[in-house]
C-alpha cells in the first residue's frame, strides 16, 4: 500500500510540475510550434528534478512507468518514453543479485551525473534560443516602428508642401481682399491711376527679376490699388501679409498667409515632450521660406508665373536691432527669389527710413512712388463717393472748392465725402491737423523748465523746417497763385537737416506724419495739404517769430549752463555799480555805489502778452475759415 500511495502521489507531482503557465507568454507570437518546445523542455527538467528527488529520499522507491502517465505530445512523449524506459532499468538493477549492487549504484550514479550535465546544456541552450528570439522579436517592432515613422515624415513634408501651395490657388483670399470686394463691388467706384497698370503687372507675375517698395504717404491708396490688382486675378499666386512690429507675431501672420504650421502639428514632436515653439522667431521665418522656394519651384513649372508675396505696412517694424534683423532677412530672400524668377516680393510703406535700409544691400530693389488724386481724378472720386452716400450729384464748383482746401489725398477725400457739409468737414480737418502739429511740436518760450530742453530742440527744429517752406511758399508759389494742382515746397534731405540743426529729428516727423519724404529722390515736404495750411496759418499768426526766438534762446541758454560757470553779480543787475580804486603798490580797493531808480518801467516775466497761435474758442477759428480760401486776405490779417 506505501508503495502504491508513493506511486499515485508520485503520479500528482509530477503532473502538477508538467502544467505550464502559457498565460504568461507573449500572445503576440503567432508560432504555436514554439509553446510546444517550451513545455516539452520545462517537463523534461521536471522530471529529472522529481527523479532525483525520490532517488534521495528511497533508492528502491518504485517510480510508475508508461506514457499513459505523462500524457503530451511531439517532444514531450519522447522525453517521458525515455525517462519510463530510465526507471524500469532502474528497477530491474533493484531485484538483481546484491553481489552487483555497488556496481550498478555507481553505474546509476554516473548515469544521473551525465544527465545532470545533460540538463544544464539544455538550459543554456533554451535560455540562449530564447535570448535569440526575444532579439528578434525587439528588432522586428523597431524596424516595423522606424519605417512607419519615415513614412509618416515623408508624408507630412509633401502634405506641407501641398497644403502651402493651396495657399496661392484661387479663391484664398486674405481678410483684407475680402473686405476691399466688399466696398469696390459695383462697376465705375475704382478710379484708375498711372501706377495701376505697373502694379498689375507686378501681382499678375510678368514682371520677373525684381522686387518692388511701394512708397507713399499715410493714405494715399497703395494698399488699395495692390488688393484691386489682386482682386482681378482672383489672388491666384499672390498672398498678402499685414507687418507687425514685434517678430513673433510677424511670425503668425506668415504662417498664416502661407498656410504653414511652422511644424507644430508634427506629431513626432510627442516622443520629444517638448513645446510648440523651440527656436526664434527668425529662424521660424527662414523655415517658412525656405518650404515657399520649394513650392515656388513646382508652381513655376506648372503655370510659369512667379509667386508674389505682399508685405503691407513694413514701416511697423521697429527701427531697432530686432527690426534691423527681420529687415535684412526679407530682403535677402527677396533679393534670391526674386533673381531665380520664383518669387516676386512687394514691400508697401509709408515712411523713409525701409528705403533706407533696403538701399544698402539692394541690387534688384526697384522704387514706386504713389502719390495724390490729380483735380479731375478728385472730383470723380466726391461724385461717386456722394452718389453712393447721399444718392446726390455734387456740382463740378463745390467739388473743386473742396480740392482747393484739402488736396487730393484719397483718405481725406473719402473722409469729407461721408459728411453732409463737404466744407465745414474741410476745415474741421484742417484744424484737426494743426492742432495735431502744435501737440506734438509746440513752442514753451522762455519760461521753458530746463528739465525738458530736449524737447525744446525737437518742437524748435520742426518750427523752423516749418518756417522755411512758409516762406518758400511765399517766393515761390504766391506769385502764381494758390496753384491748381498742390504742389507743395519740397527741400532735399541733406538741406533740411542743416536748417533744423539736427539730422535724427526727421525721421520721428516723418513716423508722426507731419513731414513726408519722398523715397525717390530724398525730398523732404509737408504731409499733406492739410498740414500745408496748417503750416502758413502757424506761421503768418502774429507774435510767431518772437515765440520762436524766445525759444531758441532759452535752449541756447540751457545747453551754455551745462557747458559752462557764469559769475553773476546781483547788485550789478540792481542798479548799482562798483567803483575800483588803486591804492599804492598794494593793490586796489572796491566800495559798492549804490543807484536809485526812480520813475523806470520794470519788467515782469510774469506779464508777458499771450500769443495765440491757435485760437482757444470756437468762434476763433471760425474766422479763419473764410481766409483758407484766399492767401492775401490770410497774410495781411498778420
Amino acid at each position: 500500500m506505501n508503495r502504491f500511495w508513493i506511486t499515485v502521489k508520485s503520479q500528482e507531482k509530477v503532473r502538477k510540475f508538467s502544467s505550464t503557465a502559457i498565460s504568461k507568454l507573449n500572445p503576440l507570437i503567432p508560432i504555436d510550434g514554439i509553446i510546444d518546445e517550451l513545455n516539452s523542455d520545462d517537463n523534461e527538467r521536471k522530471l529529472k528534478h522529481l527523479e532525483k528527488k525520490l532517488r534521495s529520499k528511497n533508492p528502491k522507491i518504485l517510480i510508475p512507468s508508461g506514457p499513459d502517465n505523462f500524457k503530451t505530445t511531439n517532444r514531450s512523449d519522447q522525453s517521458v518514453s525515455k525517462y519510463n524506459e530510465k526507471i524500469s532499468n532502474l528497477n530491474n538493477n533493484d531485484n538483481s543479485n546484491t553481489s552487483n549492487k555497488n556496481n550498478d549504484d555507481q553505474e546509476g550514479y554516473k548515469e544521473h551525473d551525465y544527465e545532470d550535465k545533460e540538463s544544464k546544456w539544455d538550459g543554456i541552450k533554451g535560455f540562449f534560443f530564447k535570448s535569440l528570439e526575444t532579439s528578434g522579436i525587439t528588432f522586428a517592432s523597431l524596424f516595423v516602428l522606424g519605417v512607419a515613422g519615415l513614412g509618416y515624415h515623408k508624408f507630412y513634408g509633401v502634405h506641407v508642401i501641398n497644403k502651402m501651395s493651396s495657399a496661392f490657388d484661387k479663391g484664398e483670399d486674405a481678410f483684407e481682399l475680402t473686405m476691399h470686394k466688399r466696398t469696390t463691388s459695383r462697376e465705375g467706384d475704382w478710379i484708375d491711376r498711372p501706377q495701376q497698370k505697373v502694379l498689375d503687372d507686378i501681382i499678375a507675375g510678368r514682371l520677373v527679376g525684381r522686387y518692388f517698395l511701394l512708397s507713399g504717404e499715410k493714405g494715399c491708396g497703395k494698399s488699395s490699388m495692390v488688393l484691386n490688382s489682386m482682386k482681378n486675378i482672383e489672388s491666384f499666386n499672390c498672398a498678402f501679409i499685414d507687418a507687425h512690429s514685434d517678430p513673433e507675431i510677424f511670425r503668425i501672420r506668415l504662417g498664416k498667409a502661407l498656410n504653414f504650421e511652422f511644424n507644430e502639428d508634427y506629431f513626432g514632436s510627442l516622443f520629444s515632450m517638448r513645446g510648440p515653439r523651440d527656436a526664434s522667431a527668425l529662424l521660424d521665418i527662414e523655415r517658412a521660406f525656405n518650404k515657399l522656394e520649394k513650392v515656388a519651384v513646382g508652381r513655376v513649372k506648372k503655370f510659369g508665373r512667379p509667386l508674389v508675396l505682399v508685405i503691407n505696412n513694413t514701416h511697423l517694424i521697429k527701427d531697432n536691432e530686432d527690426g534691423v534683423k527681420l529687415v535684412e532677412l526679407l530682403q535677402q530672400k527677396a533679393e534670391s527669389l526674386s533673381g531665380s524668377g520664383l518669387v516676386t516680393m512687394v514691400f508697401i510703406s509709408d515712411d523713409y527710413w525701409l528705403y533706407e535700409r533696403l538701399k544698402k544691400l539692394s541690387t534688384r530693389l526697384e522704387v514706386i512712388n504713389i502719390h495724390d488724386f490729380t483735380r479731375e481724378e478728385s472730383i470723380k472720386s466726391l461724385e461717386i463717393s456722394r452718389l453712393r452716400f447721399f444718392n446726390e450729384n455734387i456740382g463740378h464748383k463745390v467739388a473743386s472748392q473742396v480740392y482747393d482746401l484739402i488736396g487730393g489725398r484719397p483718405q481725406h477725400l473719402s473722409e469729407v465725402s461721408k459728411q453732409v457739409d463737404l466744407i465745414k468737414a474741410c476745415h474741421t480737418l484742417i484744424d484737426r491737423e494743426k492742432t495735431w502739429f502744435l501737440n506734438q511740436c509746440g513752442l514753451l518760450g522762455s519760461s521753458m523748465d530746463d528739465d525738458v530742453n530736449e524737447s525744446g530742440k525737437f518742437s524748435t527744429s520742426a518750427m523752423l523746417l516749418m518756417k522755411e517752406f512758409v516762406e518758400m511758399f511765399n517766393e515761390d508759389f504766391v506769385k502764381n497763385g494758390i496753384g491748381c494742382e498742390h504742389k507743395l515746397p519740397e527741400l532735399p534731405l541733406w538741406r533740411a537737416r542743416q536748417i533744423m540743426t539736427r539730422n535724427d529729428f526727421i525721421q520721428i516727423y516723418d513716423n508722426l506724419n507731419i513731414f513726408t519724404i519722398n523715397s525717390s529722390n530724398s525730398y523732404v515736404r509737408a504731409d499733406s495739404v492739410p498740414m500745408m495750411r496748417a503750416f502758413i496759418e502757424i506761421a503768418l499768426t502774429p507774435g510767431f517769430d518772437e515765440l520762436l526766438d524766445d525759444t531758441l534762446n532759452r535752449v541756447g541758454n540751457i545747453e551754455s549752463l551745462g557747458r559752462t560757470r557764469e559769475l553773476v553779480a546781483k547788485d550789478l543787475l540792481l542798479g548799482s555799480a562798483y567803483r575800483v580804486k588803486k591804492e599804492g603798490t598794494d593793490g586796489y580797493s572796491i566800495k559798492l555805489k549804490e543807484k536809485i531808480i526812480e520813475n523806470e518801467e520794470e519788467n515782469d516775466d510774469n506779464e508777458d502778452d499771450l500769443i495765440k497761435i491757435q485760437p482757444t474758442t470756437k468762434s476763433g477759428s471760425r474766422r479763419y475759415w473764410d481766409k483758407r480760401l484766399n492767401y492775401e486776405q490770410l497774410k495781411s490779417s498778420r
